[in-house]
């Protein structure tokens, strides 16, 4: 009787286990919904405006368009430039579409590359572009890449000066060898004059390309120019958030073309997650910040200084 009594004690422990587990929220479909993370927010543009031959065309302005990621088109005055170009090829999922491709580019009177990162130097965009680009431009090391690869190009030490027809160009300085940090990321000691920017003089007013860069003296004691494309990330390898407010202040009325944020699908990664409405809280000015889609023409004027 003790041994029937037992049996049934263990049978009704067993059914009982069997039911809770059945109406457990763990299992089944309804426990794979339950663990599984929302995804983090990423600010991302809006809907990317294609152009092609149009933008090539001779024109009495300067027309910057953003490319998506850290690139820009400009043409001023019919001399055409890209800045970090990146168009295919790259090795993380996008949350953009990219305005031109290489195939559809018709000329480049030059392409300019602040650093070696293939979020700036594509090596793929930048070998379908070689046929239609005159010139290539960048640092020492970054020229020395380009060689390799069989690419017209000049190397150039920061201060340094050049001319692409009408505009006359300047190397700023950047601090970007994060490579250091990083035992056994690269075999290379990287300097920091292997990244630059780029201060382009324009007829119609000063572009200032900053590049990738932690914050530096240098960078709150130019002369303000007229357009910043402006590296836009939380990272401290970049300008960080209070970086990017303190060169934004002190420009105050310089027009900030956002770029470097809102491209990459990667919301666990900072240098891609910027989100202007946060810079916009913070700075002086805010409507000067251009939130601009990949490929939308923004003019740029002389500001008032």
């Amino acid at each position: 009787m003790k041994a029937k009594n037992w049996i049934f004690t263990v049978a009704t422990f067993l059914v009982s286990i069997l039911i809770v587990q059945a109406q457990s929220p763990t299992n089944g479909k309804q426990s794979a919904a339950s663990e599984k993370k929302e995804k983090k927010y990423q600010a991302r543009p809006g809907k990317t405006q294609t152009f092609g031959a149009e933008a090539f065309e001779a024109s009495d302005k300067t027309t910057l368009r953003w490319l998506g990621m850290a690139g820009f088109f400009i043409n001023s005055r019919g001399t055409i430039l890209m800045v970090d170009p990146l168009l295919e090829g790259f090795d993380m999922p996008l949350l953009i579409d990219f305005p031109i491709a290489p195939k559809d580019v018709l000329r480049l009177d030059a392409v300019l590359v602040t650093h070696a990162d293939n979020d700036h130097y594509s090596i793929p965009t930048n070998r379908n572009l070689l046929r239609v680009t005159k010139e290539y431009h960048s640092t020492i090391y970054v020229d020395s890449l380009m060689k390799n690869e069989g690419f017209k190009s000049f190397g150039h030490t920061i201060g340094d000066e050049f001319k692409i027809g009408r505009l006359k160009i300047k190397l700023t300085p950047a601090d970007h060898a994060y490579q250091n940090a990083y035992p056994g990321m690269s075999k290379r000691v990287f300097k920091n004059e292997d990244a630059c920017g780029f201060w382009i003089e324009t007829p119609d007013g000063t572009i200032w390309a900053p590049g990738d860069s932690r914050l530096m003296k240098e960078h709150l004691e130019f002369a303000a120019p007229d357009a910043i494309l402006f590296d836009f990330s939380d990272s401290e390898w970049h300008f960080t958030l209070e970086g990017a407010v303190k060169i934004a202040n002190a420009y105050p009325n310089t027009p900030l073309l956002l770029n470097h944020w809102g491209s990459v699908d990667s919301p666990d990664f900072a240098p891609f997650n910027g989100d202007p409405e946060k810079l916009k809280k913070m700075v002086v000015n805010p409507q000067r910040i251009y939130v601009l889609v990949p490929g939308e023409a923004f003019t740029l004027k002389k500001i008032k200084k």
